[in-house]
This record gives structure tokens, sequence and C-alpha cells, in this order.
């Protein structure tokens, strides 16, 4: 019975990694709660309650503290009724045993400190407005707990800690299969943040569940394009950060064969290195000023000890001249390499030059609301794209041309 209820190269590369990972999980918490009941978009509509897979467990899916996985779902109905979202929620990850162990007292680490119920909107949202085309199907939120995107396998017996997250990822998926997924005609895996790094590495494992059924698959990955970048000092701050989730997670073992089979793994948890090798048609939804990039990998704090770029970080109106030429390189960068791994005409994008960071959850996907590229929203690209009504592969001109955008800097 389920229970159902709602991170100067003269620094030290330790200190890098510590560093990155504490503003991280801080940004996480920042970002990602708001206390009591999580709201998505402010979407009008009833609270989801949270689904708490005790049967998991036996299955060794446990987040890192041991409790079982859990997900909101809101069912279908009407034309909807036999189509499926599977959202992967985000909220960063934890590099070694000591940030893990940090991350294991909160909401994810732990599904007995998650919010019991949720409000959905954007892509989740029911509300016909908000949400044109998805808003009668079955729409599904995974809870992030395992803090590698799903991906881990291993235990720490000295810790204590779990690092579970494949298994969370099948035991959940097997779930939603059996009571009705399996026999869906559309399905569509989406995923914010560390939730669309899952998206990249889980697509073709997603479609896989679904090989010879005659059902629509495809992916949507919102704000998981992270570049494997060089920052303001010279050296490779994320690069640093992924080889500690790698390591401390096991992750490699779980990466796609079509990467790691020519790579080290640390650079295929790289979507840029993951993607030209996925099969399955997948959509990419970023801003090329992606805040959390800027202020984590591109300009984090160990980088920048004289805080030249904090006032940069927390306005845009804040940087000189010299600094937004490197946030106009970064985002030559975020550009150049999306066109370079996403030749296949079966993949979409849309890259506009907001300074955001996840646009599918929250009001920006809103048909009211959303930025604009080649006169469309991002809930009508992402439909257009996903139901074959026409092409969409979306790059905005550089900052500051476009005037339909929502910025957090």
């Amino acid at each position: 019975m389920e229970e159902k209820a709602g991170m100067a190269k003269l620094w030290a590369p330790f200190l890098v990694v510590l560093v990155l990972a504490g503003s991280a999980q801080a940004a996480a918490d920042r970002n990602m709660s708001r206390g009591g009941m999580r709201r998505l978009a402010g979407a009008p509509g009833v609270p989801v309650p949270i689904t708490v897979l005790t049967s998991a467990v036996a299955m060794g899916a446990v987040c890192m503290d041991g409790s079982p996985p859990a997900y909101h779902m809101d069912g279908g109905y009407g034309a909807g009724k036999n189509r499926w979202i599977v959202h992967l929620e985000g909220g960063s990850w934890c590099e070694s045993v000591g940030s893990c162990l940090y991350r294991k007292v909160s909401r994810l680490g732990s599904s007995n400190l998650m919010n019991r119920q949720m409000y959905f909107g954007g892509i989740l949202s029911s509300s016909p407005a908000e949400n044109p085309d998805f808003f009668s199907w079955n729409r599904v939120m995974i809870r992030y707990c395992d803090g590698a995107s799903f991906a881990g396998e291993g235990y720490d017996a000295r810790s204590g800690l779990f690092f579970r997250g494949q298994r969370i990822w099948n035991a959940v998926i097997q779930h939603l299969l059996s009571m009705g997924m399996s026999s869906a005609d559309h399905v569509l895996l989406t995923g914010s943040s560390a939730g669309a790094l899952a998206v990249v590495l889980h697509c073709d494992q997603f479609a896989g569940f679904f090989a010879g059924r005659g059902t629509t698959v495809k992916c949507l990955a919102d704000a998981g394009f992270f570049l494997d970048a060089v920052n303001v000092a010279g050296w490779h701050t994320l690069r640093t950060y992924f080889g500690g989730v790698v390591a401390t997670h096991g992750v490699a073992q779980n990466l796609p064969r079509s990467c790691t089979s020519h790579l080290d793994a640390t650079s295929c948890f790289f979507p840029q290195n993951v993607i030209g090798g996925i099969n399955t048609p997948i959509f990419l939804l970023n801003a090329a000023y992606d805040t959390w990039q800027i202020r984590e990998s591109l300009a984090p704090d160990v980088a920048d000890p004289g805080g030249a770029w904090r006032a940069c970080k927390s306005s845009r109106f804040a940087c000189n001249a010299f600094q937004m030429n490197i946030l106009q390189a970064f985002r030559n960068q975020m550009v150049g390499t999306v066109l370079s791994v996403s030749r296949s005409r079966s993949n979409g994008f849309f890259i506009n030059s907001c300074f955001t960071h996840g646009q599918s959850e929250y009001a920006t996907w809103n048909a009211y609301g959303s930025p604009n590229l080649q006169n469309k929203a991002i809930w009508k690209s992402v439909g257009d794209w996903y139901f074959g009504r026409a092409e969409v592969r979306a790059i905005d001109c550089a900052y500051p041309c476009d005037n339909s955008c929502h910025h957090d800097m």
C-alpha cells in the first residue's frame, strides 16, 4: 500500500568544490523551495498530493537518507486521458559526502521533508489558458532526492548515505507504467535544471520503455544545457564540481554508452557531449545567459576573490563593458554548442537572450506572459515541435534586443 498525502588559480581545488557546493545548494534552496506548499507559476487549481512509493524500498530505490522516493500526479482526462508528461524535479547536486550530508537533511535528500502537496503550473498546469497543448494530460512530477540527476548507484557505509538515483528512476517509471502509462499513445519526458540534465541522460532509456508500442516519445530539457565553460579566472569550475558528483555517486556506470565509449565519465555528465548520441527527439529550452551558470560556473565567488563580479551577478545593469563582453562570449559559446550538437532535424530548440534559469515551470511558459522567438511563445514553440506542426529551431539575437524576456538579474 502506497502512502499518499503532500559549489585565482591559486586556490586549492578542494576549496573550489566546497564553495561551489555550498553556493549551489543555497541557490537550490532559495530557488526551489518557498516553504510550506510549493507553488509552480502561481497557477490556480487544486493542490496535487504526494505519493510516497514505499514499495520501491525493497528494490533499494531510496533517497539519500533511506526514505522512499515520491511523486505527485494529476490524472488526465478527455483527449489527454492516454497521454503522459513525466517531469523530473531539479535542485542542483552534491559532490562529496560532506555536502551530501548537508543535503540529506532537506527535502532534496529525504521524502520525509518534502511538501505533502503542490500546485502545478507551467507545462504541468491544468489550465487550458496557461497550458493549451498539455493541460488535460496525465501530469507527473517525480521528486528529486538523490543529488546526482537520477543517475547514481552506490552506498557509503560510513556516513549512511544512499546514492540510488538510477534505482529511483527505474522504480518510479516502472510504477507509472503499471498505472497505465505503458498504453500511452503520447509521452513527454521533461525536467528543469538538474532535472533537465537527468532528461538528457535518460531520454533514450525512457523511449526504450515504449519500444514497439507505437507511442510518440519525445524529451524536453529546460535550463539543463550546462556548459563545460572556462570561468573568469581561467579554469573549469563546473568540470571540477561535476567530477565530484560523478565519483561520489558512482554515476559512470549509468551514463549513456554512446558517450562513455569515447569520453571520460565527467565529460559525459555534460549535455554537450551526450545530446549528439541521443536517438529520441529532444527539445532544448535554455536562456543564452543562464543565470545559474553565470553565478556558479562562469563567475563563482572562488574565481572572483576580489568581488569584482558581485554586483554584475545581481543585476545585469551593474555589469561594466568588460563584463558584458564576457557575458556575450558565454552566450556565443552557448549558441554555437547548441547548434553543433543538435543537428538532427527531429530535435528542436528555443534559446532566448534572457537572464534567467528555468522557463517551463513558471509564468514564462504561460500563454499570455511567455517570451517570444519567431513570433511564438515558449508553450507554442514546444507544442509545435512536439506535435510536428512546425520545425522549431529558434535562437535569439544578443542582449539587449529581446523585449519579451523575463529577467532575474
